[in-house]
Order: structure tokens, then C-alpha cells, then sequence
């Protein structure tokens, strides 16, 4: 048996080397993720697997897909995790290198419950992690991640006879095939495919041309140092990049995909980023046309617009804000029985007839196409301009520690709950409603709000901030209210990015 994992060893030890190192901030809410060798090393991953095999057969279950994504480590870590998987008498399926949509397809196309994808997502180097399920399409919520870490924690992992390991060739193939089956683009476009030389790169390019449309590849060869920005569509350097492109080429639009291929960013054909949020009003208003009545799920950090758009009154279409995080949305959408869900870093999660529940950035690039396709005398920019107008920021983090940033919102809520029930206001504006599913939304009289939660991923705070006056009032709600506001606990770093 492995021993008792620690939080408290150090690399280039004799300890190391024996030992599984494991700190207990790398449990988050609906995932895993830790700096690989100063948080855990690979006998910590080992013991990862061996609890996290444990834990699925508690639940009923014994076999498990495993795929890892293209980082120059994440093949040594999916290796160890095996090893794990397998002591625990679990049966192993490796798909090799893959989107976490890939294996989350796979878990569907191999009949395999649970899945167990190795990912650092849109994390920089040196991060990785497991997204994981037992229950598809749904992934772990609080409630698994805390079990898992007792047992793994704890030392509760149990050895077990019978495991087993199949590797699955050809699987990209499969799943590009699958993804792209759905949608057949008859009008002529022509799309910035942006990668960011991340795992997207293998399978992207491709599925987009499968759809019917001209692919301009973008930093769509592999390389897992990253050399020009960090694979992620919601940071603005990646953004611009994918601007400049569609400029260069007069392109219909730009399609980005981040590390792990589970979140699409656009750029419309002015060459003007459209956030997540503002995409996923547009699809509800596309898609509410065709599916009247429907549901859609959005998350805390999304554009009110959803709440008053008249074009989704008119289709009956209802709106349910909800906590933010891909399985916190993903398992929403399922329970209420959604048309869909959307999240404002860029997840889409489509049931059926559009998709399989799960959040796939090609499939949301799928029904992006579509939605074109079914508007040929509109560009996008065209359909982003019919929108209500609200002013959104960009997502803005600054840096605060995983131990501490809890208990700093927790003081923000307060904070804030005080000012509305003494009747204060916000530049000038009324507090009309303090929404505390998942850290604090103020939204004021006007109709603009400001967030401020914690990163359920990273050691980071959460702001995102909405006018519907001005893009300058946008900006003062940051500048003038939550930046200051923030700015009086000594835990708030630097930012990684600001308006």
C-alpha cells in the first residue's frame, strides 16, 4: 500500500521519492488542480487514482475512460494515474490524447460511466489536474470532490484485485466525426480557427472543415511551451491575436478554443471580441425561435440581459441565473432539463437535439455556424448589434490565496449586504437586489451589477462588472467601486488584467 499522503515534502529529497505528496488546495469544487512538483508528484497522482477508483466502485462503478491533454508532462501524470486506477481494481480505457469533450464523448461511444481526463485546462504551464465524473454527462460537484479527498487524504484507498487496462486507438478520428456530424454549414464562411498550440490544434481544424466551412489555422500546431500566448480565449492577449487575424484575412469570424478544447471564444467579423455571455444571448435568441418555451441556464457572472430581452419573452423562452463553474451549470441544465447552458468564461452546454449535455467548444462552434447559416443576410457583428446594449468587462482576477480567498469574499458579501440593507447606494445608484448564490451580485437600479466571488479553479478572486450606460461607467464601476472596495484586505494581489 502507498503511504499516507503529505502536504509537507519537498523535491530533491529522499522523502519525495517515496512518498505521495498532496496538498489539500488542489480538492476545488468540481475539479482537481495543482502546480505539478511543488503540490503533488507523481506518487500523489498514484494515490489520486487509487482513492479516486475507490471512491467510484463506493459508487457502483468499475470502469472508467482516462485521457490526458498536450502538455509535456500530462502523459507521465495520466500514467501514474492509471497505475492507481488499476491497483483499485478499476477497468482502465485510454484514449490517448484528448479534448476533456473527447473523453466525455468516449464515456457515451465506449459505454464507460465514469471518466477521469488529465487537464490543467486553461491553467499556464506547470499546472495540472483531473476533471472527473461517475455519472455521465455530469461532472463531480462539491459534495464527490469532498469525498474523494477524504479518502484520498485520509489514506482510504483500497487495493483491489482484478483491474484492468485497453487502450483505444484511432479515438480522435471518432470523435471528430461525431462532433461535426450535426452540422452542415451551406452558407460560405470563413472562420479564424485559434488554438493557441494547444490540444485543440489536433482535432479542431479538422471538425470545422467537416462542417462546411474555410479554415484559417491559427497557432493550431502543437507545442506545449505555449511560445505565443497562454491558450485561452477569454484573456485578452489571445483575443487581439484573433482580432488581428480576421482583419488580415477578412474573415467571417474567429473561433479560439482554449488548452483543454471544453471553451470557445469569438470574434466577430469587425474584428471586435463578443464575450460568452453576450454569444450565449444571441443562441438563445436563434435557438428560442425554433424550441419555443425553452429553458436556458446562465451563470452569476453573465450579462442581465438575459433577464429582459424581449425577443426571448416573445418565444417564452425562460432564463435561470445560476452558480458559476462548468459542472455547477453542466448539472443545472441537466436537472431543469434546459435547451441549454451558458457561461460567461466560454462553456456551452447543449442537450438534446444539439448536444450530448456535456460542455464541447466545438459544439458550441457547431451551433455558432448554425446560427449563421440560418441567417444568411446577417454578419455577426450584424446579430451582436440587434442585442439590447450593456457594457461588459472582461473577466478580472486578482491574485489571492486558495486558503484565504474564501473567507475574503465572505467579508465582500457582508460588505455589501450591509450597504444595501442600510439603503446605500453605488455611484450614485440604488442597490436593487444582492444575489449571493455564488459570492455576491449587486445589481443596481439601472440595470448595471457588479461580481465578486472566488476562483473555484485558481488562487484568484473574481470580478466581473456590467453598465448599461457606458463603456466609461463600466470602467468607474471598477475603478471607482470594486477595485477601492477590494483593495482594503492586504490578501488581494495584483490583477491579471484590468479595464
Amino acid at each position: 500500500m502507498l503511504p499516507v499522503p503529505r502536504a509537507d515534502l519537498v523535491p530533491n529529497t529522499f522523502e519525495y521519492e517515496i512518498t505521495p505528496l498532496v496538498k489539500a488546495t488542489g480538492f476545488r469544487e468540481y475539479d482537481a488542480r495543482w502546480l505539478f512538483g511543488a503540490e503533488i508528484n507523481l506518487l500523489g497522482i498514484e494515490a489520486l487514482g487509487l482513492g479516486l477508483g475507490t471512491y467510484i466502485q463506493e459508487l457502483g462503478q468499475t470502469k472508467i475512460v482516462v485521457g490526458h491533454d498536450y502538455r509535456s508532462y500530462s502523459l507521465s501524470i495520466k500514467q501514474a494515474l492509471i497505475v492507481g486506477l488499476v491497483a483499485a481494481g478499476c477497468e482502465v480505457v485510454d484514449i490517448g490524447l484528448a479534448l476533456s469533450p473527447t473523453a466525455y464523448f468516449a464515456q457515451f461511444a465506449l459505454d464507460a460511466p465514469c471518466v477521469a481526463m488529465v487537464t490543467a485546462s486553461h491553467n499556464e504551464n506547470g499546472w495540472t489536474g483531473v476533471k472527473m465524473g461517475a455519472q455521465r454527462p455530469l461532472t463531480f460537484g462539491p459534495i464527490e470532490m469532498g469525498r474523494l479527498k477524504e479518502i484520498v487524504l485520509g489514506g482510504q484507498g483500497l487495493a483491489k484485485a482484478g483491474g484492468s487496462l485497453t487502450h483505444v486507438s484511432g479515438f480522435q478520428e471518432t470523435f471528430i466525426a461525431d462532433v461535426s456530424s450535426r452540422t452542415k454549414i451551406k452558407r460560405p464562411l470563413k472562420v479564424v480557427c485559434a488554438c493557441g498550440n494547444g490540444t485543440a490544434g489536433a482535432f479542431a481544424p479538422q471538425a470545422l472543415r467537416n462542417m462546411g466551412v474555410e479554415v484559417i489555422e491559427m497557432d493550431c500546431d502543437l507545442d506545449w511551451n505555449f511560445p505565443r500566448y497562454n491558450p485561452n480565449p477569454e484573456d485578452h492577449e489571445m483575443l487581439m491575436e484573433m482580432a488581428k487575424a480576421v482583419r488580415e484575412h477578412g474573415a467571417d469570424l474567429a473561433l479560439g478554443f482554449d488548452g483543454d478544447g471544453d471553451r470557445c471564444g469569438v470574434v466577430d467579423n469587425t474584428g471586435e471580441e463578443i464575450f460568452a455571455d453576450k454569444i450565449g444571448l444571441m443562441l438563445a435568441r436563434d435557438l428560442s425561435e425554433l424550441h419555443k418555451d425553452a429553458t436556458f441556464v446562465v451563470d452569476v457572472k453573465s450579462t442581465g440581459l438575459f433577464a429582459t430581452d424581449p425577443v426571448l419573452k416573445a418565444n417564452g423562452a425562460k432564463t435561470i441565473y445560476w452558480k458559476t463553474g462548468h459542472s455547477y451549470i453542466k448539472r443545472k441544465t441537466a436537472e431543469l432539463g434546459a435547451l441549454a447552458g451558458f457561461e460567461k468564461s466560454g462553456h456551452f452546454f447543449f442537450n438534446d437535439p444539439i448536444g450530448r449535455g456535456y460542455d464541447c467548444g466545438l459544439t458550441a462552434a457547431a451551433a455558432i455556424l448554425a446560427m449563421l447559416d440560418r441567417n444568411p443576410g446577417k454578419k455577426l457583428s450584424e446579430l451582436k448589434d440587434a442585442l439590447p446594449i450593456a457594457y461588459t468587462s472582461l473577466t478580472m482576477s486578482p491574485h489571492c490565496a486558495d486558503e484565504e480567498k474564501y473567507g475574503v469574499v465572505d467579508d465582500v458579501v457582508a460588505e455589501y449586504e450591509a450597504l444595501a440593507k442600510g439603503g446605500g447606494t453605488i455611484l450614485g445608484r440604488k442597490i436593487v437586489e444582492v444575489i449571493t448564490v455564488n459570492g455576491v451580485r449587486v445589481a443596481l437600479e439601472d440595470g448595471s451589477w457588479v461580481l465578486v466571488r472566488a476562483s473555484s479553479n485558481k488562487p484568484e478572486i473574481v470580478v466581473v462588472v456590467e453598465s448599461t450606460r457606458s463603456e466609461d461607467d463600466m470602467r468607474a464601476l471598477f475603478r471607482e467601486e470594486v477595485k477601492p472596495r477590494l483593495a482594503k484586505w492586504s490578501q488581494i494581489g495584483a490583477y491579471n488584467q484590468e479595464v
